[in-house]
């Protein structure tokens, strides 16, 4: 039997954007105890409130899933991207596939760039640690020597990089960008590495 929570996420899946009454209607469960449920559920990320207009009177709280809440849930997502990738590189050259994903990743990097100003090559390797993981990577960084190397424990890319490796131009160009620095691979899980591995030389800074 689904616990109180999956059924909230599911009656949300089903319909978003429903108020509190509707929810514990459909749930099953009296509002008061939605409302609980809500504010843990929100508090996790996988839920979001949004105030709609309904009638004469001040505004109500609809609730409905965050990215995070969809991801809890089967999507066809996976098959589509790599359709979609396949129909690219078909009707363009692989030099300029590859720069269309280096270019995705530099306008990524654009996003956080205030946030960068005035950090150490710790600190910013810290940031895109962050950064990373709210794009579904599990990163760590060591330092050895005068290299820094930063390990992709898991990558979201994996499963769509098996048929299209050229998606590892976005992290690899990010890392690169957010630290001012080159960042060159010198493993990949790819070719049957533990994980990635990028190790940036801060010698060539200088």
């Amino acid at each position: 039997m689904k616990s109180t929570k999956d059924r909230i996420l599911d009656a949300l899946h089903r319909k978003p954007k429903i108020a509190i009454n509707e929810l514990a209607e459909a749930v099953g469960i009296n509002a008061i105890s939605v409302r609980h449920h809500l504010t843990n559920l929100t508090a996790e990320g996988l839920i979001k409130a949004d105030e709609e207009r309904h009638g004469v009177g001040r505004p109500r709280l609809v609730y409905s899933l965050t990215l995070d809440g969809m991801e809890r849930f089967p999507t066809k997502y996976l098959r589509l991207t790599s359709k979609l990738l396949a129909q690219i590189k078909e009707s363009m050259p692989a030099p300029e596939v590859t720069k269309l994903f280096s270019q995705v990743a530099e306008d990524m990097s654009k996003e956080y760039s205030e946030q960068m100003q005035g950090l150490s090559m710790e600190e910013r390797l810290d940031f895109v640690k962050d950064m990373l993981a709210r794009e579904g990577f599990t990163v760590e960084w060591e330092k050895k020597g005068k290299d820094y190397q930063i390990h992709e424990i898991s990558c979201p890319y994996y499963q769509i990089g098996i048929s299209h490796p050229e998606v590892c131009a976005i992290d690899q160009t990010l890392i690169s960008k957010m630290l001012a620095l080159p960042a060159k691979k010198v493993q990949c899980i790819l070719d049957g590495g533990a994980h990635c591995t990028y190790v940036v030389n801060v010698g060539s800074k200088n």
